[in-house]
């Protein structure tokens, strides 16, 4: 079964801790907000200690009200005072590019040039995740050609317009490169509160130099793992992701971590696979020892069903970095997929007992488990991943299929999984995909593929693997089933 995967529309936030998330932020911050800025914030019976919720909606037209101004980390301790430009509704289905929208900064006469600089970059992203409204601006044009003994590093890069853009080559300041290596520690463990640490950090570093693309390939690199590893919707964070990988191949069209970053939200987030391979291949010429680029781009294959050019490239990846786990469960899903499974599930076991945090080791044990019809394994592993991630609705619906499990078998199992999966979708914290796999293992094809239309609305990322679902096998030769695959475009 493919990983679940949250609704795009509005949702229930209930707690300071997932409302922070939907901003990036703090729970100290956003409970300023709600004191300062009037965050609209509802409350349970019981004051202070009865518990809060909100819905996302409300979140989004607190931020599109006139006159609201979203205070912004700038620093250790600095602020920075942004106020929300109004702009043209930005879909989240939308792929044009256009012009971003440029903030009104306010604070001390001294700070004004620097808050400037860094209100420009936070706003960038802060608008692309929270409204949606953001329009990218187009790559820059390829700087001329260095007079004889000339220094790279002095040459201009110059935008469409001619606006300079950055130095090639541009080295970042010292602070700002510690910031960024403290970001990748953390990056590279993959878990909710380390990934929301590197955010941080990277963002920090852009505070020190907002010149420094490999931090905004930092930013970028975080918000295409945490719709993963995290409760963080997908339309919350690729927009993100997108608009920082953006900026880092603006400024540093020579940066194969970029271009890398920029291929796989092109892919995943986009549905743009022959963009996201020029983005891929761009990046492995530039650097052919980028790990990242290769494990990335491994998954890239896989998704398409080139498995053996997948696992060529993850063996790349693995090669260069023999150490990463992440690296190393992607190749046993990888190998799931080409029929090695027993393979699969060694390598699997063996992370998820060096790297019990990680959870994409327990998600494909989950799955392989499914297909074997092994559901009490499934089922643990399913709680596992669930608990790893933090996710409340998922582990809900875990534990009420382990009670059905327990009561009724496989079926008993499926109706209390479909049961809670509906309720919960209906407050957007369970992926209408999801369900519409429910609804197609219980046999029940016409709601599966009302579930499934449902989610090609909401571009929900699983779909880019309906094709090769088991658990919709039994709609193969359904007009409708056929239909929404090439609707998708995926090359295979």
């Amino acid at each position: 079964m493919q990983a679940r995967e949250r609704q795009t529309t509005n949702r229930r936030l209930n707690s300071w801790k997932e409302i922070a998330s939907f901003f990036g932020r703090d729970e100290r911050t956003v409970r300023r907000w709600e004191k300062e800025r009037g965050l609209p914030i509802r409350r349970l019976p019981g004051g202070e200690k009865g518990g809060v919720f909100v819905f996302t909606d409300e979140l989004s037209g607190w931020l599109d009200a006139p006159g609201v101004e979203a205070t912004v980390a700038a620093g250790q301790n600095a602020v920075v005072e942004i106020r929300l430009a109004g702009s043209e509704t930005w879909s989240s289905a939308t792929t044009s590019d256009a012009e971003v929208v440029r903030p009104v900064v306010l604070g001390s006469s001294h700070r004004a040039s620097a808050a400037r600089i860094i209100g420009g970059v936070l706003l960038v992203l802060l608008l692309a995740s929270l409204t949606y409204r953001i329009q990218i601006r187009s790559s820059p044009t390829s700087a001329d050609k260095l007079p004889a003994g000339a220094s790279d590093s002095a040459l201009p890069v110059t935008g469409p317009a001619g606006d300079v853009l950055a130095s090639r080559g541009h080295a970042a300041n010292p602070e700002a490169e510690e910031f960024y290596l403290k970001g990748r520690y953390y990056w590279n463990k993959r878990t909710p509160d380390d990934l929301n640490r590197a955010v941080d950090y990277f963002t920090q570093a852009i505070v020190q130099d907002p010149n420094y693309s490999k931090a905004y390939v930092g930013l970028a690199d975080c918000y295409n793992l945490l719709r993963e590893y995290s409760a963080m919707p997908a339309s919350e964070a690729y927009p993100r992701a997108l608009a920082a990988a953006r900026k880092a191949v603006e400024l540093d069209d020579s940066s194969a971590e970029a271009h890398a970053s920029l291929a796989f939200v092109t892919f995943y987030w986009r549905w743009d696979a022959a963009g996201a391979e020029r983005e891929f291949q761009r990046a492995i010429a530039l650097n052919p020892h980028d790990v990242q680029a290769h494990h990335w781009y491994a998954t890239f294959l896989h998704a398409c069903g080139r498995e053996q050019q997948a696992l060529a490239e993850i063996e790349v990846a693995r090669n260069l970095e023999p150490s990463s786990a992440a690296i190393l469960a992607d190749k046993g899903q990888i190998l799931r997929l080409i029929g090695q499974t027993d393979e699969a599930v060694v390598l699997l076991k063996q992370i998820a007992a060096a790297e019990p945090s990680l959870a994409s080791a327990h998600r494909y044990l989950s799955e392989i488990y499914f297909d074997r019809k092994d559901y009490t394994n499934y089922l643990a592993e399913w709680e596992k991943t669930a608990l790893l991630l933090r996710d409340q609705p998922d582990l809900a619906v875990a534990r009420a299929a382990e009670k059905g499990f327990s009561d009724g078998g496989l079926h008993g199992m499926l109706d209390a999984t479909l049961r809670v999966q509906k309720k919960l979708t209906l407050q957007g914290s369970v992926s209408a995909y999801a369900v519409a796999e429910t609804y197609s293992q219980l046999g029940n094809k016409q709601d599966a593929l009302q579930y499934l239309q449902t989610a090609y609305h909401q571009r929900e990322g699983s779909l880019l693997f309906l094709w090769r679902d088991p658990a919709f096998d039994n709609l193969h030769d359904d007009s409708g089933y056929k239909d929404l695959v090439a609707q998708i475009g995926l090359p295979r």
